[in-house]
């Protein structure tokens, strides 16, 4: 079995033209390598993962061919590279002064490549001004440094400097594409999109993060994959939440959040990827602004879409509000509530309301009615479809006129006429859902009642499965219905009647809410469906619960003097 070598190595670059994304630099050294315009110090400086060791190596090679050299010569002996990070001392330059004076035994120029120069010391950089400002004709120096702020001016003086840019996400995917057709690897647009983005400008960390998802994914690479390998946030999400934002839907935009929550998202990553994915929905209102959005094409028409329902105004209130909880996000002591408060605010902005506030959030009792009236309509087309044997048409006369040409044909309508009383009721008027109903309840419970047991129970068994019925109760959390239930022993008044007794009216109401299930659970363990509950109070039997400490006290007292002395004796308080 072969060792892995990971991509980053492997597909290092070994020309000019294979450096992605820094074509500026490698023309401007390619021109100068071929009109003899080389500098003999450069200072290649900027982010980590860009090219700036692997351009230091590519130069080294390409100033010592001269054509008459083998196809895999790399003039190993030419070029010394230095880690300035571990050897950064005054003997360690000195070191390598000693060795510049010598002449290279193959090849024209000795390449002397340091690494990380701005972790060389003071003293290293005062040793190295000498030999930096006039070296040999033979030898060429190139510092590389990711913070040229840390190198002293005397040493940027002397240095032809080359600064790096970062890698675009365009030219990043164009390469990984590239690597995954050498591998042999199917991967959608979108998912190499998504870690160009995470690698934020390195090439290296893209090549990593790469290697990483094919370990995970396979062959086939999804967005799927990517987004759950990584633990980033879909687009999915953003726009899934843009939707019920612009649809006003607060109800189901806290519970999309509490959801990316529980996934161990932050508040602070979602609310600050909404923000970028408002700016993303802005830049693609214009065509002039559209290449500014680094998606892939699949994506992109998803932007397009969207954008089409949100105004330039809208875009620009909900970035300024969604900006403005990203600033004040770490200075909160409650973070969860301030996005909550946001994502009320953005969903509140496209509500038609005349007296609308600048901080206006929709109020609970809109999404209150809104919910009545969903169920009333669906109640009322369920109703409407079981009662389709009781529907009446209209009847009106057929006036006799003349043949004329048919016209389009108008809507028919009819309306639903119930039996109730005597009286014929409209089935399109509100007050036709209590007679429906109640029609539907008196025709099942006659229909029901002769066909289920009535079978004879006692009452030792009717309390068995009482307590039992209580004991549900205390496991799933309803313990003040339990303990109401257990305050009278229930007693069976005659075969088909259970009768309690409670000490006060509030128990009973609580007892009166609670008793659907209750009864529906005697009525299947007892087999028997004539089973009633009875329920009376009893205030006497209150005055046993009612009592206050010091009315304890005197109770006791009564009992039994002498626990008065001990009260006094020991000064004790109730």
């Amino acid at each position: 079995m072969e060792p892995f070598v990971v991509s980053a190595r492997k597909y290092r670059p070994q020309t000019f033209k294979d450096v992605v994304g820094q074509e500026a630099i490698t023309n401007t050294l390619l021109n100068a390598i071929e009109n003899n315009h080389l500098a003999q110090a450069l200072l290649f400086c900027g982010p980590r993962g860009v090219g700036k060791t692997t351009c230091a190596r590519i130069l080294a090679k390409k100033i010592n061919q001269d054509g008459n050299e083998r196809i895999d010569e790399d003039f190993a002996f030419n070029i010394f590279e230095l880690d300035a990070a571990s050897n950064n001392s005054v003997d360690d330059i000195r070191s390598l002064i000693d060795q510049v004076r010598i002449p290279p035994q193959v090849g024209k120029y000795k390449v002397y490549i340091i690494d990380e120069v701005h972790m060389l010391s003071q003293s290293a950089f005062n040793a190295f001004l000498k030999t930096l400002e006039e070296p040999p004709k033979h030898a060429i120096f190139i510092l590389a440094t990711t913070e040229k702020h840390k190198i002293i001016p005397t040493i940027l003086s002397r240095c032809q400097i080359f600064d790096f840019k970062r890698i675009t996400v365009k030219d990043a995917t164009a390469y990984l594409k590239h690597i995954a057709e050498q591998q042999g690897i199917t991967a959608e647009e979108s998912a190499l999109h998504i870690i160009a983005q995470k690698a934020d400008g390195a090439m290296r960390d893209a090549l990593s993060i790469f290697d990483r998802v094919v370990s995970f994914a396979g062959k086939n690479l999804t967005r799927k994959a990517v987004t759950e390998n990584l633990n980033v946030l879909d687009y999915d999400t953003y726009f899934s939440t843009t939707d019920l934002i612009l649809d006003n839907n607060i109800p189901e935009l806290l519970v999309l959040f509490n959801n990316t929550l529980s996934l161990g998202f932050d508040g602070h990553h979602f609310i600050s990827g909404l923000a970028s994915h408002f700016r993303d929905l802005l830049v693609c209102q214009h065509p002039e602004t559209l290449e500014l959005l680094e998606v892939g094409e699949d994506v992109k028409n998803q932007y397009q879409e969207q954008t089409k329902k949100c105004s330039k105004d809208f875009l620009l209130t909900a970035l300024d509000l969604a900006n403005e909880c990203d600033l004040k996000y770490k200075a909160s002591k409650n973070q969860r509530l301030l996005v909550e408060l946001t994502l009320m605010k953005l969903a509140s902005l496209t509500f038609e309301d005349e007296k609308k506030k600048p901080d206006f959030i929709i109020p609970a009792s809109h999404f209150k009615k809104q919910l009545v009236s969903e169920v009333l309509d669906a109640k009322q087309s369920a109703e409407a479809v079981e009662t389709t044997a009781e529907i009446v048409p209209e009847k009106t006369p057929e006036p006799v006129t003349e043949k004329k040409p048919d016209p389009v044909p108008a809507p028919v309508v009819k309306k639903i006429v119930i039996e109730n009383s005597g009286n014929r009721v409209s089935g399109l008027s509100l007050s036709s859902l209590k007679a429906k109903k109640e029609h539907l309840n008196t025709k099942k419970s006659n229909e029901t009642e002769k066909d289920l047991p009535h079978e004879a129970f006692t009452e030792q068994d009717m309390q068995k499965y009482w307590n039992e019925f209580v004991g549900q109760l205390e496991k799933n959390g309803k313990k003040i219905l339990a303990s109401n239930l257990l305050t009278d022993t229930p007693k069976l008044k005659n075969e088909n009647t259970i009768w309690i007794e409670l000490p006060n009216g509030t128990m009973k109401k609580e007892v009166e809410r609670g008793q659907g299930p209750l009864m529906d659970f005697l009525k299947i363990k007892l087999k028997n469906h004539s089973i009633s509950l009875q329920i009376t109070v009893n205030e006497e039997v209150a005055k046993k619960y009612a009592f206050t400490p010091e009315e304890k006290y005197q109770k006791l007292k009564e009992k039994n003097p002498a626990i008065e002395i001990l009260r006094k004796e020991f000064d004790l308080d109730f």
